[in-house]
């Protein structure tokens, strides 16, 4: 029984651990991290692009690899999808078009390997 509690503890050191080193500071600065968490390791383990983590009455917010140059082609993608053309960058807005209409998705680094991007609900239809 001993050995099978300290098996166990030591798994949840090192899960921890791993959590902490690979996330460090972002863990917190998100407020609750469980969802992004969660979001992320369906990306890792079901090998998609991006996950929702979130949605409010005015954004669903969706969680992405970070994957260098091309990081925002994600966002791109799922604007595309709906029929929205991207026209511009700024700073970490990404600024799309459709029928004379405008919207801009906000983005943020999440730590090195992850983007979260918040897209308006309206866009989504």
């Amino acid at each position: 029984m001993k050995k099978i509690l300290m098996t166990a503890i030591l798994l949840f050191v090192l899960f921890a651990g791993f959590l902490t080193f690979r996330f460090g500071s972002a863990l917190s600065q998100e407020g609750n991290p469980l969802p992004i968490l969660y979001s992320i390791s369906k990306i890792e383990f079901a090998n998609s692009s991006y996950e929702q983590y979130s949605k409010t009455h005015k954004s669903t917010r969706f969680v992405s690899e970070n994957t260098g140059e091309s990081r925002y082609d994600v966002v791109k993608d799922i604007m595309k999808k709906n029929g929205w053309d991207f026209k511009e960058q700024m700073g970490a807005g990404l600024i799309f078009e459709k029928n004379g209409q405008t919207k801009v998705v906000e983005t943020r680094q999440y730590s090195r390997h992850y983007i979260l991007s918040d897209i308006p609900n309206d866009v989504l239809s």
